[in-house]
Formats: structure tokens, sequence, C-alpha cells
């Protein structure tokens, strides 16, 4: 008797289900990758004003803070119905539900790295005649950079997790899969999504570690605080007043568990 097809005997491991689907798996594959790149950009790119605004002090941080955890906590199928008289059954649903649940880990890390900036890193920098938007785009955000890749990457890894429930309006990347195939259980493909899930997370984290590393070189020097001055910049530093250094800060929020 011959031997039966894994598809046929449904079992978790088929390598038959890998060569016939392949193309399925890399389509559901890229558009997973698609709407959590976009989904992470915008939520960086919002979130940074937000902190900002939040850092002018308690009356912002208090309904800024406020608001972006709150939205964190309204489950994800409760946020896409809100959304959806708004954007349809479209790509875009996903997108700013992803965007809105990545803000309260963005804006916390953002604002943590920007209150942890030496304060005698910003008096040198404004003893050089440095103004606010200098001061910002070249001492302060740069030295809060290991506290914002931090964020990044938990708001990452956890908009990866998140984009499966795209699926309920068809937008969910290999959610998708995982969706078709519960209905009759079939396995390898429930198997294949979710491990290709996992490994977009790792992949994703790895990489923002090394773009880390990359960008922050100082923090592997040790007992460096600060980034090494450039020309001209020892001197300057070591002519303005020093003041107190704030203690290192972090704000890590957990990574969104529920999703129903």
């Amino acid at each position: 008797m011959a031997e039966q097809s894994c598809l046929v005997t449904n079992d978790w491991i088929c390598g038959e289900y890998l060569r016939s689907r392949s193309q399925e798996l890399t389509d559901a594959t890229v558009q997973h990758i698609g709407i959590t790149v976009v989904s992470v950009l915008i939520g960086l790119a919002v979130a940074l004003p937000l902190a900002l605004l939040a850092r002018r002090g308690p009356r912002f941080a208090g309904p800024v803070l406020g608001l972006t955890t709150v939205l964190y906590t309204v489950p994800s199928l409760a946020m896409f119905s809100l959304l959806l008289p708004l954007f349809g059954l479209s790509a875009a649903l996903v997108v700013t539900g992803l965007v809105l649940y990545s803000l309260t880990i963005l804006v916390r890390n953002i604002l943590a790295g920007l209150e942890a900036v030496p304060q005698e890193a910003r008096e040198a920098a404004r003893g050089m005649g440095y103004g606010p938007v200098r001061l910002l785009w070249e001492v302060e955000l740069p030295l809060a950079l290991p506290a914002v890749m931090a964020g990044l990457r938990i708001a990452t890894v956890s908009t990866v997790a998140l984009t499966t429930v795209g699926s309920l309006v068809g937008k969910g990347g290999l959610g998708n899969l995982i969706e078709d195939a519960l209905p009759s259980f079939f396995k390898a493909q429930v198997l294949a999504a979710s491990v290709l899930c996992v490994l977009l997370a790792v992949t994703a984290d790895l990489l923002l570690l090394g773009l880390q590393r990359l960008l922050t070189p100082w923090t592997r020097i040790p007992g460096a605080a600060v980034p090494p001055p450039g020309p001209g910049k020892a001197e300057a530093s070591a002519s303005a007043s020093p003041g107190p250094g704030k203690a290192e800060a972090s704000a890590s929020a957990p990574a969104k568990a529920e999703v129903g």
C-alpha cells in the first residue's frame, strides 16, 4: 500500500505543503512585513512630537501618557470596529490600529531617553550656540538613542504579533493563513504560518539590535556615558558649567498580550 501524503494525513510537519504553497506563504509574509514596517514607522513619527509635548511638563505629560495607555488597553476587535467606519475593510484600518497600539511604548521610551540626557551635555551645547532645534537633533536625540531603540524593538515585535489580527478584515499577512486553516484545523498551515511569524519577530529584533549598536558605538566603551566630543567640542564642554546629571531611566511597556 502506497504511503499516504502528509497533506492527506494532516501532519503538523509537511514538506509537501511547503513546496505546493510556497507562493502563498511568500505573499503572506511580504504583506505581513509591509504592514509591520509601515505601522512602526508611522508610529515613530507620531510618537516623537507627542514625547516632546509630554516633556514640557506634567500638565502635558499626564494627558499624553494617559491617552496612549488607554488606547493600548482597547481590545483589538473593538479597536478595528471603531475604526471601520473611517477606513473600511482596507490595510489602512489595520495600520491605524497598529500605530495607536505602538504609541504607549514609543512615547514612553522616547520621553525616558530625553529625560536621561545629562544636563551638562545640554549646557555645553548651549554654550556653543546651539538653538533648541539643533540641540534636539544633534545632542539630545543621539544621546537618547539607546532608550528610543529599546522601545522601537519592543514596539516592532509587538506589531509583528498584532498584525495577525488584521486577518479579521483580510489584511493580516500570515494571520490570514492561520484563520483560513482553523475551520478545518489544517495543521501544516497553522504551524508554518506561526513559525514564520515568530521568525519575523526574532529577525526584526536582531536587525534593530544591530542598528542600535551601529548608531551608538560609545555605549560599548567601558565607563562612557556620552559620545566622545568632536573637534572643538571638548574645549566648550570643559568651559561650560556642569549641571546635575539625571539618572538613567527606562519606560519600556510590556508587549500587548490581548488580541481578541
